[in-house]
This record gives C-alpha cells, sequence and structure tokens, in this order.
C-alpha cells in the first residue's frame, strides 16, 4: 500500500509539474498588453508629430521603433473615449455619453464587459493605474469592471467645487482612500512607479496594464524633477514627465525580458483642451481645426503610437481610418480570446494593419458628441450635420445644426476650411444615407440624466 501511495504521488508530482512546465511555456508567449492613455494631449503635441517646442525623445524613439498612426481617432471629452476604449463599443451604446462627476449616482453598467473583463477571462492579471472616470461610486469602479489592482482618481482633476459638495481630488489604491487631497504634482511619477510594480508581481504571467494619466489635464502639474523646463511652460512641463514615464515602462520591459512579448500603445482620450479665460496654456491640435468638445479633427483626431518588436515594423507610418474602439478586439484577438456573441462590438481588430500587411478595416468612423451624432467620415470625406461654434471668451456653445450640411475632404484639407457641399450634392446624400443606416442600428444603453442634476444634493 505504501509504495502504491509513492507511485501515486510520484505520478501526480510529475503531473503537476509538467502542467506548470506547460503554463510557463505559454504564459511566455503570450503577449502582454501596456495601453498609455495621455489626458487632453493634442495631435500636435509630440515632437513626432510635429511639435517644435515640446520635445518627446521616448515617444520619438517609440515610434522610430514601431508604428505611427496618423488618422486615429477619439471622442471629444474623456468619459466617452474611456468607455470606447474599454468596451469597444460606440459611447452611446453603454449609455456613457458625457462626462461623469464626482458623487454621482451613475456610471458603466455591469452589463458591459470591458477588455480588463475580457483579458482576465484569458488569465491576465489587470491593473488600471491612472484615472478612471466611469463612475464615482464603487459599484461603478475598476474593481467591479475588470482590473484586480487600481491606483489613482476616480474623475478628473479640476473637479473640487466646493460650492456644490464636490470632495478634494482623493487618491485610491483599489477601494480605499489613501490621499485627499491627491498631492497632484508627484501623480505621474507614483503612477510609473505602481505600473513598474504591477509589471515586476505579474512577470511570469501575461498581464494588461492600463495607466491613463492625469495629465496634462488642468490644473495642469509636474514633479520637481521636470517643473520648470520646458520652453512651452507648465504644460510642456507635465508632457515632458510623461514622455518620461513611457521611458521609464519601456526600460522595465526590456530589463525584465519582457520587451519583445508585449503589445504597448500610446495615445490620447480628446483633443487638446480649448484655451478660454479659465485655461491659459493649452496643446496644439497641430494642422486640424477646433480641440476638446467638438467633432472637429482637432477634438477628435490624437496621436497614437504602437510598439511591438518583432510584428509591428519599426518605423511605420499608417494611414487609414481607426479609433479607440479597435484596441478591444485587436487585444482580444491576440490574447486568443473570443468577442462576446450578445453584443454590437463596433471596433475592428488591427493586427494586420498594425503589423503592415493589410490596409485598415475601417472605413467610416461616426462623430457623436454626447447622444447625437455630429459628423460622419467615410474614405476622405466628412460630413457635418451638427457642430459647437466658440463664443466671444471662447468658450464652446450650444451645438448648431448645419443647414446644408457642411462636406470636407480631408485628405486636400485637413483643417476643415474649405466646405464643398454645393459641389458634391452626390457625396452629401451618400454619407446622409450612410449616418440614417448607422442610426437605425445604434441600440442606446441607459443614458445619465441631464449634467446640470449632478450639481444638486
Amino acid at each position: 500500500m505504501t509504495n502504491r501511495r509513492k507511485f501515486i504521488s510520484s505520478v501526480f508530482a510529475a503531473y503537476l509539474a509538467a502542467d506548470r512546465e506547460l503554463l510557463a511555456e505559454t504564459s511566455s508567449h503570450t503577449p502582454n498588453f501596456v495601453l498609455l492613455l495621455a489626458d487632453d494631449l493634442g495631435y500636435g503635441d509630440l515632437s513626432c508629430y510635429g511639435s517644435t517646442e515640446i520635445h518627446t525623445p521616448n515617444l520619438d524613439r517609440m515610434a522610430e521603433e514601431g508604428a505611427k498612426l496618423e488618422e486615429f481617432y477619439a471622442f471629444p471629452t474623456c468619459t466617452p473615449s474611456r468607455a470606447a476604449l474599454l468596451t469597444g463599443r460606440y459611447p452611446l451604446r453603454s449609455g456613457l455619453t458625457r462626462v461623469l462627476a464626482p458623487k454621482e449616482h451613475f456610471g458603466i453598467s455591469d452589463y458591459e464587459i470591458t477588455l480588463g473583463q475580457a483579458l482576465e477571462s484569458c488569465g491576465y492579471a489587470t491593473a488600471c493605474i491612472g484615472k478612471w472616470h466611469l463612475g464615482d461610486m464603487l459599484r461603478y469602479g475598476p474593481n467591479r469592471h475588470g482590473f484586480e489592482y487600481f491606483y489613482g482618481l476616480h474623475y478628473s482633476n479640476d473637479m473640487t467645487l466646493r460650492v456644490v459638495d464636490w470632495p478634494p481630488i482623493r487618491l485610491y489604491r483599489n477601494e480605499e482612500i489613501i490621499e485627499s487631497p491627491a498631492h497632484q504634482d508627484t501623480l505621474t511619477q507614483r503612477y510609473t512607479q505602481q505600473a513598474i510594480e504591477f509589471i515586476d508581481r505579474n512577470k511570469a504571467k501575461p498581464f494588461f496594464l492600463y495607466l491613463p494619466y492625469t495629465m496634462p489635464h488642468v490644473p495642469l502639474a509636474a514633479s520637481a524633477k521636470f517643473r520648470g523646463k520646458s520652453s512651452y511652460g507648465l504644460y510642456g512641463d507635465a508632457v515632458d514627465e510623461i514622455d518620461w514615464s513611457v521611458g521609464q515602462i519601456l526600460t522595465a520591459l526590456k530589463a525584465r525580458g519582457l520587451d519583445q512579448n508585449t503589445l504597448t500603445v500610446f495615445t490620447s482620450d480628446n483633443g487638446p483642451a480649448i484655451r478660454t479665460e479659465f485655461v491659459k496654456r493649452a496643446g496644439s491640435a497641430g494642422p486640424f481645426r477646433g480641440g476638446k468638445g467638438t467633432t472637429w479633427e482637432g477634438g477628435t483626431r490624437v496621436p497614437c503610437i504602437a510598439r511591438w518588436p518583432g510584428h509591428i515594423p519599426a518605423n511605420l507610418k499608417l494611414k487609414g481610418i481607426a479609433s479607440l474602439m479597435d484596441l478591444f478586439p485587436t487585444c482580444v484577438e491576440i490574447a486568443g480570446g473570443t468577442l462576446p456573441p450578445d453584443r454590437v462590438i463596433d471596433g475592428k481588430s488591427l493586427v494586420d494593419f498594425m503589423e503592415g500587411k493589410a490596409p485598415s478595416p475601417e472605413h467610416e468612423f461616426f462623430y457623436y458628441s454626447g447622444r447625437r451624432l455630429f459628423a460622419v467620415r467615410a474614405g476622405n470625406w466628412k460630413v457635418h450635420f451638427i457642430r459647437r461654434k466658440r463664443g466671444p471668451k471662447g468658450h464652446l456653445s450650444t451645438p448648431v445644426y448645419c443647414h446644408p450640411p457642411e462636406l470636407y475632404n480631408l485628405e486636400k484639407d485637413p483643417g476643415e476650411r474649405d466646405n464643398v457641399a454645393a459641389d458634391h450634392p452626390d457625396l452629401i446624400e451618400r454619407l446622409s444615407r450612410i449616418a440614417l443606416n448607422f442610426q437605425a442600428s445604434m441600440d442606446p444603453g441607459k443614458l445619465p440624466p441631464p449634467f446640470w442634476r449632478t450639481f444638486l444634493p
């Protein structure tokens, strides 16, 4: 009997050892994902995208070692963009159509499946380090929606109005407040440290690190090491520190032998803030018109750099429509997972596109602002049905309908200055039909109450 037990124990031990070896081999070949999301960074704020005033050597090197996407889209404001990135769906489908406020009883629905949840089901360790902004209440927080570790803020760093009972900015570790008010000048530095520690804890298994930076959203801040260094003022200091952070994370991946096995993507949640009496220094939209809050290209077209040595060719410049929504199916495909079959996933996998093997699978982009469709792009043509004007002090006014719609050729006129609608009634009709057909397919999620309600007790 003793010999039999020993035999069974030895066989079981050998099985476990073989199983562990197989898991280790599998995990060593299962790619990791690092998604880095800046806040209010403009298309023209990186030197690899044309900036002559802000110097970003680490992001420039990332672009040289990977792909620079030149027609990559977000949505006009932060909550909708984050919802699009994490669900792969137009924000209207999830109901996350506007910026959410502190203490608000609204947020991401339990019905939604985030990229964190999709990758968790594939065996990934997951972390969100930075600004969440998909709901302030704990039930809407990252720990309840696919991220086993969270370190950061629930909402934007300027949401501190005492007159409406908004609390000081709170820094969380998981579901515990660890600092209030949060010391904003060291947030980028601390996010970076937390990110590297997460990589260290999970370097032996596949991981998904989502790092949505707080900067360069106002109020601008930078640590002592970077403050006062940029010729572009505090905004430049904040971007310089993000560039440093990207360099630190890429160096950490390489030092731990994870460099070749990690897809790293850097992008922004919308275009740069528009200068007003309250926002004196903001970023650049490069050659584009408008900025944050608008559906002009300056509000929605953002920088995007993707790096994956051995898969994405070096110094690749990619033209073709792509968006934050495409990151969900891209990562799920690479991880060997399957997309949820019970819902519309608007994004499409960019694997072949980023590897330079095929054109972008996206042919249209629908510019939603709030719950309304403002514009549509198909190929190089873009038609505006609704747009926002700026008031005398720079603030965005209420939306106005374009009667008749306005048409722009983005290849010839990326700044959207020459309305050629009168010359192309056929294109107006075709793009209007595309818009109507898409709207007919849209099933909105539960929508938030009007923003003014957030100011009530």
